[in-house]
């Protein structure tokens, strides 16, 4: 077995990795022990009763945090014309048509989220293996082709996660910053689990949410009890 660092072994200290714990109580211990030389995200893993391997059992979806990510989101639009500058004037950072397809199939990928308004897909569907495996293809389901793209552009930036699950039955995403206050973590993480609730596919049997953890960059996880996200505790 590996051996675990000194940092890692003191954050463990005091923390039962068997307990579940309610929101705040796990949040309380993440933001103890996120102590690096820098501002560690809070991140979220969720175990779902799912087999994405089937179709019908597909998770994915966007949540809207409302205390935001704590990063500044890079924001990539395919457009031309008028939608070009609608996405301009709301904040996008790179804004083209044939020219942005030219640069990523270069391999300048200098964004994070990509949003394309629906006329551009036929062209943005050439860059399906590239964007695909970086979770950056826009996708309708999500909101990211679309014909409004001053709104996706704001929503983006303001906080908006994209999420798929994973072909072990896991979403995981970041949700904020170890710096945010205690309520501001809460808040992001009852809207994101609520989100993923929301996108529980028709062919999902038995208990959906198995499981629920919080952790920080460099931090352990804590598993989080359900009810006191949900308020059904």
């Amino acid at each position: 077995m590996p051996k675990h660092g000194k940092r890692y072994r003191k954050n463990v200290e005091g923390l039962d990795r068997n307990k579940v714990y309610s929101l705040d109580e796990a949040i309380k211990l993440i933001k103890e022990r996120a102590n690096a030389k820098f501002d560690e995200t809070i991140e979220i893993a969720m175990n779902l009763g799912v087999d994405p391997r089937h179709a019908d059992q597909m998770v994915r979806g966007v949540a809207e945090l409302p205390a935001g990510t704590g990063k500044t989101v890079r924001v990539a639009v395919f457009a031309k014309g008028d939608k070009a500058e609608e996405a301009k004037k709301a904040g996008a950072d790179i804004v083209g048509a044939e020219d942005l397809v030219e640069q990523v199939q270069k391999g300048e990928i200098n964004f994070d989220t990509a949003i394309a308004t629906p006329d551009m897909m036929p062209l943005v569907g050439r860059l399906g293996k590239i964007l695909g495996p970086r979770g950056l293809m826009p996708n309708p389901k999500v909101g990211t082709v679309t014909p409004n793209v001053a709104e996706a552009v704001k929503r983006a930036k303001a906080g908006a996660v994209q999420f798929r699950v994973e072909k072990a039955g896991i979403v995981h995403a970041g949700i904020g910053k170890a710096s945010f206050d205690e309520d501001k973590i809460a808040e992001n993480v009852r809207a994101f689990v609520d989100a993923v609730i929301k996108a529980k596919p028709e062919g999902a049997k038995g208990t959906y949410v198995k499981r629920v953890a919080l952790s920080s960059t460099m931090g352990p996880g804590v598993k989080v009890d359900l009810g006191s996200i949900t308020g059904s505790a």
